[in-house]
């Protein structure tokens, strides 16, 4: 299930929420307890499948 952030319309605190992707349950800020919050665009983590352990052959990966 993914996290959707909501920002407080009240005080702007944004807190994470865990629910199904097109919930319509309503939220209220963890900080104020307003129960008028907006969706806000958040990003997002992604891990790859593979487990290999795979490094550069160089050695020299930015990214490793």
């Amino acid at each position: 299930m993914p996290i959707f952030e909501y920002q407080c319309k009240k005080c702007g605190h944004v807190t994470g929420f865990l629910e199904k992707a097109g919930g319509r349950k309503a939220h209220a800020c963890e900080k104020c307890g307003s129960g008028k919050t907006d969706k806000v665009f958040s990003t997002f983590a992604a891990k790859s499948g593979s487990s290999g352990g795979a490094s550069c052959p160089t050695g020299t990966c930015p990214l490793s």
